[in-house]
């Protein structure tokens, strides 16, 4: 009687032991799969896939987008500049230019312009028949901490019948995020957006 029971004690204590075996290598088996399907889900969001034609189905890896975030926010302040500051003797192409540049910065952009437009800077523009250029020498940004600042270095010509003055321009900005559209493809908001420098560099007789 005493040697079954003890029997009957030592089989139980091998199934548990069993039991607690094979629900520790169950859970191992499903921490893995899981962590496996983590990982090629992963793998396959780096992935694009492109239609040829309708046809072909062709692999392509996409770049992390917070790689080329910082030329990106320099590639939206250098058309945001050349938006602004390009600008013909023709009352049509500056609005159509100011408003698409207005698309990408905030009411600080907006007031330089309606202050601009207040003085007759405009008129003038259009009556004399002065063109407006602009070359982006080059573009500081600190993507550190956010809302992230930039200052853009440009030099600004102004070509009239007679003359070609030349300006230097330097801008200084905060770049903060914002959803994607047709009209900023960037994705970023230009605020508190300032002429800092706008001093005559030379003139020179056309």
């Amino acid at each position: 009687m005493l040697k079954s029971l003890r029997n009957i004690q030592g089989a139980f204590a091998l199934s548990r032991f069993y039991l607690i075996g094979i629900t520790l290598l169950s859970l191992g088996v499903s921490a893995y799969a899981i962590f496996q399907s983590y990982q090629f889900a992963e793998k396959q969001r780096e992935k694009v896939y492109v239609l040829d034609n309708g046809k072909s189905l062709m692999l392509a890896l996409s770049q992390d987008v917070y790689m080329n975030k910082p030329a990106e926010a320099k590639a939206h302040l250098k058309w945001f500049h050349e938006l602004f500051f390009t600008l013909a003797p023709d009352g049509a192409a500056i609005e159509d230019n100011v408003k698409q540049a207005l698309f990408l910065a905030d009411n600080s952009a907006l007031e330089f312009y309606k202050t601009r437009q207040e003085s007759g800077y405009y008129q003038k523009m259009i009556g004399a028949g002065i063109i407006n250029e602009i070359r982006i020498d080059s573009i500081c940004l600190n993507m550190d901490v956010y809302p992230y600042t930039a200052k853009t270095y440009a030099v600004s010509s102004i070509m009239r019948r007679s003359s070609i003055s030349y300006y230097r321009l330097i801008t200084s900005c905060e770049l903060v995020n914002s959803p994607r559209s047709d009209n900023n493809p960037h994705g970023f908001i230009i605020n508190n957006w300032q002429v800092n420098d706008m001093t005559e560099i030379k003139s020179v007789q056309r």
